[in-house]
């Protein structure tokens, strides 16, 4: 499961290339004759905004996660952050519901004086009942193998996602396909052995993917 304040650290210098290579364009804009200086809390945002919109959620909440670690924030803009990736990690491509319960709370407990606290407020009941729907399908006797693989990968429970999915030759849709990518288990190498999954990225690229974990 994502967390913000954990992996920030980790996370920086890779993201740092993801968000480049992401979302052209994604460097300050510069005034005719002079140079913007835009700060890193609004080039994070803006950052994510734009992975988002290319369709890389997996990557725009790793940008988030990385911005929350920013010891420069003021309480203010850390809970905006906190709750965009509460926000993103509920969405269809986010994949980390039990994620955005724990960032909606966060804001509610460590800044509730802020206006996230009220957005977080009101978008945490529909997180609750997304991670319950989840749960009551793991607790299921009658959900198949392959519902209990979306609901552990849509709680955020990855890698057990992972290892019913090979456990038992489950073929994720595309979409859970791509976001494996973008989150980084798979790995474009041919020179990994395993198992090949043919996936269509955003811009119509197809790609033949192996687990990076070669024990997979």
């Amino acid at each position: 499961m994502l967390r913000p304040l954990l992996l920030a650290a980790a996370c920086a210098l890779v993201l740092s290339a993801c968000a480049s290579s992401n979302s052209p364009g994604a460097s300050a804009p510069a005034a005719a004759g002079t140079s913007a200086v835009v700060s890193p809390y609004y080039l994070g945002l803006r950052t994510a905004d734009e992975l988002v919109s290319a369709g890389n959620t997996p990557t725009a909440i790793q940008r988030l996660m990385q911005l929350a670690g920013d010891t420069s924030l003021s309480p203010e803009q850390r809970s905006e952050v906190l709750y965009r990736l509460g926000k993103l990690s509920i969405s269809p491509t986010g994949y980390d519901a039990e994620g955005a319960v724990e960032y909606f709370n966060e804001v509610l407990t460590g800044f509730a004086a802020t206006p996230a606290a009220k957005q977080s407020a009101a978008a945490l009941p529909a997180a609750e009942a997304a991670v319950a729907v989840h749960l009551a399908t793991l607790e299921s006797l009658d959900a198949a193998r392959s519902d209990k693989f979306l609901a552990l990968f849509n709680l955020g429970r990855h890698l057990d996602a992972i290892d019913l999915m090979i456990a038992n030759d489950i073929l994720p849709g595309n979409e859970e396909l791509l976001a494996m990518y973008q989150i980084g288990y798979f790995c474009e190498d041919s020179n990994l052995t395993g198992r090949a999954y043919s996936v269509t990225d955003r811009d119509g690229t197809v790609r033949s993917l192996r687990f990076c974990d070669a024990g997979k």
